[in-house]
């Protein structure tokens, strides 16, 4: 998505109908990923005393994000006034003033003309998704007012920055003035090497798995982790919530053409291609390693696959992406196992798939690009810079969260009381359960099965409600 380090042309008077509706479908795709997508997908994962809990994580950071984004993510993060190459003006287009017009993400006319405002609503939903994806990291053990009120400062002090640094023309992009720049020098404004990232390996995967890391070592482990297992409550959900990110990946990545053109089709089959290979390489690492192939091994590859094509999928091959997915299914499902060997309590494996195969994706691109990759002639320059750029975002994104997460655990608190925690968060936050485990009538009340009189009644974990 290198459409900020072009120039503007003038307006058109006339609207690229195609590509309009072409990036308002994708961007309605990309919003199906998080509601309802990740949120069945993290849900399915969950236990059933907390499974509403983890899709109200899904829900209010879309609730929140959507509202921060319009008042001040879109400026902060594309706005044209550059703030030391970190972050645009917040208050250039507060409130998305001046927005109304057309802009050409091209730079040439004739070609690709579209409402800036079908632009804008695409990079909300980038925003949403991203915060989204941390909350598996804190599953079942989070209050759910202190997840809120990080999603508003994380958005704010990380996310924005990253892309406006990536994709807004700042530090991270091939802008002069940049960190590429600087490295490979500059022609005609452009660095002579320039970054690649067409969809969000670092400002998506990267950010947010670095972020899951530090939240689930500042939060720390759930009661029992290590010692109870804490299986998935319903495996049906989760591969339901899969099979919908993988559809609406096509929206997050062709859309990041941001027209339906021939470097759109070579995406959509980039990324049909390394998510196969990629649950088709975890799936050969379980068989080998546990004797069995499973259904979520088969969920959570497909995930590491689109997180790993997300970066590279405009500049490889199919073959290409085809090695690409394998290796990054294949190293997901071995760093899934981390958290029991190094004691952090990544719940549903933020860190093991978004980060892992974030990374993954972003260097393997300095090998793997068609154009400038090490493997096809392009030397090592390319390589070189993915690397830098991928080091760059995890320590900015883990410095931010660290303050975030310590600044929010000294005042508000993270985590619910233990006894709350081992009942079901459900109760406690929500006040709701996802399952009606105590209904009355037909056999479930009555008969010799029933609980004696006066007996607690028990949740499905085996804890006391």
């Amino acid at each position: 998505m290198s459409t900020p380090l072009m120039p503007l042309a003038e307006a058109a008077e006339t609207v690229d109908y195609a590509a309009t509706a072409f990036l308002i479908l994708c961007a309605s795709l990309v919003l199906l990923m998080t509601i309802p997508g990740l949120a069945l997908f993290y849900g399915g994962m969950t236990r059933t005393k907390s499974v509403l809990n983890m899709m109200m994580m899904s829900f209010g950071a879309m609730g929140v994000v959507g509202i921060i984004y319009v008042l001040y993510g879109y400026s902060m993060s594309f706005g044209s006034e550059n703030v030391g190459g970190i972050i645009a003006n917040p208050f250039e287009k507060f409130g998305l003033a001046s927005t109304d017009t057309i802009i050409n993400p091209f730079g040439y006319e004739g070609y690709g003309n579209i409402p800036e405002l079908a632009f804008v609503g695409f990079q909300l939903t980038f925003a949403v998704i991203t915060v989204a994806l941390i909350s598996g990291a804190v599953a079942d053990r989070v209050k759910f007012s202190t997840w809120m009120v990080f999603a508003a400062l994380w958005v704010t002090f990380a996310y924005f920055p990253i892309a406006h640094m990536v994709w807004g023309g700042g530090l991270l992009s091939g802008a002069e003035g940049g960190l590429a720049a600087a490295v490979f020098g500059v022609t005609d404004g452009v660095a002579n090497v320039v970054p690649i990232d067409f969809a969000g390996g670092t400002v998506v995967h990267i950010n947010a798995g670095v972020a899951g890391l530090v939240l689930a070592l500042v939060v720390g482990q759930r009661v029992g982790f290590g010692k109870v297992a804490m299986r998935p409550h319903n495996v049906p959900l989760t591969m339901i919530g899969a099979g919908l990110l993988w559809f609406g990946w096509f929206g997050f990545n062709a859309g990041s053409e941001l027209a339906a053109d021939e470097t759109a089709a070579l995406v959509w089959v980039n990324t049909t291609a390394a998510t196969c290979a990629a649950m088709l390489g975890w799936l050969v690492v379980e068989k080998v390693r546990d004797g069995h192939a499973t259904s979520v091994g088969a969920a959570s590859g497909v995930v590491a696959g689109l997180v790993a094509i997300t970066p590279a999928c405009g500049a490889l091959s199919p073959l290409g992406s085809i090695i690409l997915g394998v290796v990054a299914g294949g190293l997901a499902a071995l760093a899934v196992g981390l958290k029991f060997k190094l004691g952090y309590d990544d719940s549903l494996d933020v860190v093991g798939v978004h980060l892992v195969a974030g990374l993954w994706g972003t260097v393997g691109a300095g090998l793997l690009a068609t154009s400038t990759g090490l493997f096809y002639g392009g030397g090592i320059d390319q390589l070189v810079l993915q690397v830098l750029v991928a080091l760059a975002t995890l320590v900015i994104s883990g410095v931010v969260t660290l303050i975030i997460a310590l600044a929010l655990k000294a005042t508000m608190g993270w985590r619910v009381p233990e006894d709350v925690e081992i009942a079901g968060i459900d109760g406690s936050e929500h006040a709701e359960s996802a399952y009606d485990i105590n209904s009355r009538g037909g056999r479930m009340s009555g008969g010799p099965s029933a609980a004696p009189t006066g007996a607690p009644a028990k949740n499905l974990e085996g804890a006391q409600a």
